[in-house]
């Protein structure tokens, strides 16, 4: 895309016709689901996680967030930050349950709902079953049926497009409602740090105060030339989200994007010893993958080092593996192309598949091995 193009792309998402999104949030879910079923945990610091060295937390509860405690934190952190939390261990078919609940609630007003986990979505209400005058009336009649039929409670924001319904929802939590007016837009977003930008994390935004930016009002001042110089075609996106401009329609029913299994090891092991895991894991993938009659044509292996660092290597094939033993022999490969010297230990691995195919899907050339550097704890390689 050349600039012209990157420009006359931003002019059309200015001139688009404006939506009506709202994003819902549940609160501190899974733990809010265990204080919602055990009264004598209600007020007290609940952590869903299973006790030990090598597990992370899945979500603690507001109190036990006080005492700085958060998802994908390791167990023994969050037990020496909080010694009198409740440890929960996860049942995710509870929450799934629950989850389905929340979905019947959101359909009673609109059928455009785009998941994007057990416990949160986007919903585009411009137009709805109730017929309700306003996208705030619809946020308020959904937190009012979730608190009052589920005894749960769930934040929301409402704006134009999902970008701001986004940060929208994350202003006044727990159990608040945010509303961004079309004409509030540039008032509310160019005040906000950088890293209220769903997407921006540790690395760019320390890329982004390398180079003078701090705000959202930094970037709303930077040419797009200049952006695109600093962070390549990502730079357009910034451009277009520092004037409040996202496009993305919602999604209902949105396919996921990979399939993947890991485990975290009892004890730190070098990556000679991880062939067992790893066969394990690919055998696990491979069933699923065809439990659900689709065909994958990247192959992609995550490890995390004893130090937390993660970093995975990826394949992408001419035609997707043909058989159990054709992934696996692929992740091991893969295992082969990591440098790290004998010495180096890992506490977690893990298999992945994506980029499935379609019947309309032209073969792809053979792609690169790539390195990336991610911090999933808990949501594979997506």
């Amino acid at each position: 895309m050349t600039a012209s193009d990157a420009q006359h792309a931003v002019d059309d998402g200015t001139s688009a016709p404006l939506r009506k999104i709202v994003h819902v949030d549940m609160d501190a879910f899974y733990a809010s689901v265990e204080q919602r079923d055990n009264p004598e945990f209600r007020g007290k610091p609940v952590v869903v996680a299973w006790k030990g060295k090598r597990s992370v937390v899945c979500a603690a509860s507001y109190e036990a967030r006080w005492f700085g405690v958060r998802s994908a934190m390791p167990a023994v952190t969050a037990e020496r930050m909080c010694p009198n939390a409740i440890f929960i261990p996860p049942d995710f078919t509870r929450y799934k349950a629950f989850s389905r609940a929340v979905r019947e609630i959101f359909q009673r007003h609109t059928d455009l709902i785009e998941p994007l986990s057990l416990d949160e979505a986007y919903l585009d209400v411009t137009e709805n079953k109730m017929q309700l005058a306003t996208a705030t009336r619809v946020a308020k009649m959904i937190r009012e049926q979730i608190r009052e039929e589920l005894n749960l409670t769930a934040s929301a924001g409402v704006a134009p497009n999902k970008f701001l319904a986004k940060i929208a929802s994350d202003w006044k939590k727990p159990n608040g409602l945010f509303v961004i007016q079309p004409h509030e837009i540039q008032s509310f977003l160019l005040p906000l740090p950088v890293g209220r930008i769903p997407g921006v994390g540790q690395v760019t935004e320390s890329r982004m105060k390398a180079v003078g930016i701090a705000t959202v009002g930094d970037l709303y001042a930077l040419e797009l030339s200049t952006l695109e110089h600093h962070f390549g075609s990502y730079g357009l996106r910034l451009y277009q989200l520092a004037r409040g401009i996202d496009r993305n329609p919602v999604v209902p029913n949105r396919v996921s994007k990979s399939i993947s299994a890991e485990d975290t090891f009892p004890e730190d092991i070098p990556l000679a010893d991880t062939e067992p895991k790893i066969r394990l894991l690919a055998e696990k993938v491979w069933k699923s993958s065809h439990a659900n009659a689709r065909a994958a044509k990247t192959v992609v292996l995550k490890l995390k080092t004893k130090e937390f660092n993660s970093l995975t290597r990826s394949l992408t094939l001419l035609a997707p593996p043909s058989s159990c033993d054709e992934l696996t022999g692929i992740a091991l490969a893969l295992r082969e192309r990591v440098e790290m010297g004998p010495k180096q230990l890992f506490r977690l691995v893990g298999v992945g598949l994506s980029n499935f195919q379609t019947a309309e899907d032209p073969a792809s050339p053979l792609f690169v091995e790539e390195l990336a550097e991610r911090g999933y704890e808990q949501t594979g390689f997506q």
